[in-house]
């Protein structure tokens, strides 16, 4: 009779021998991942107009504007009928190539013809205050509206 013991040298063999027999495969390597690419921004919105520009100063310095704060002529802000209140505009007198950066805080013109109105400081830039109108190109800047409700209303007159 054999010994118990005598077989399990011939099983752990013939196991060994299958595991041999059993397909490795090679490991799949890792995908290798490109870093994650952020879409760029949209380009801002632009706008540009021509027209003519006039200026308003002492008649309406220390009246409130239509962003609710106080007019003062020596500062570089403007009134336009449908920009944002709180844009900051580049205006440039087509006439002389003059430029300056002014605020819209304000609605108007109301004088048909007319794009902008400027402050006093504004057309004193621009050199414009004497003549009392020129042609110009607006050019937004950075468009930071104050209240968005009442820059995107419209003014009719």
């Amino acid at each position: 009779m054999d010994a118990p013991f005598t077989k399990v040298p011939t099983v752990v063999v013939g196991a060994l021998l299958l595991a041999g027999c059993i397909n490795h495969r090679e490991p799949i390597p890792p995908v290798e991942q490109s870093p994650v690419q952020i879409a760029p921004a949209p380009p801002a919105p632009t706008f540009e107009q021509t027209g003519k520009a006039s200026w308003y100063g002492d008649w309406h310095h220390g009246k409130k504007t239509a962003s609710g704060e106080k007019f003062d002529k020596n500062e570089y802000s403007a009134a336009h009928r449908t920009l944002p209140l709180g844009t900051e505009a580049r205006v440039t007198n087509l006439d002389n190539g003059k430029t300056v950066d002014v605020t819209v805080n304000d609605r108007g013109p109301y004088k048909p013809g007319r794009v902008i109105d400027l402050s006093e400081a504004a057309a004193n830039e621009l050199d414009i205050k004497d003549k009392g109108v020129a042609r110009v190109k607006i050019e937004v800047v950075e468009e930071t509206p104050q209240n968005s409700a009442v820059s995107t209303a419209s003014v009719t007159k």
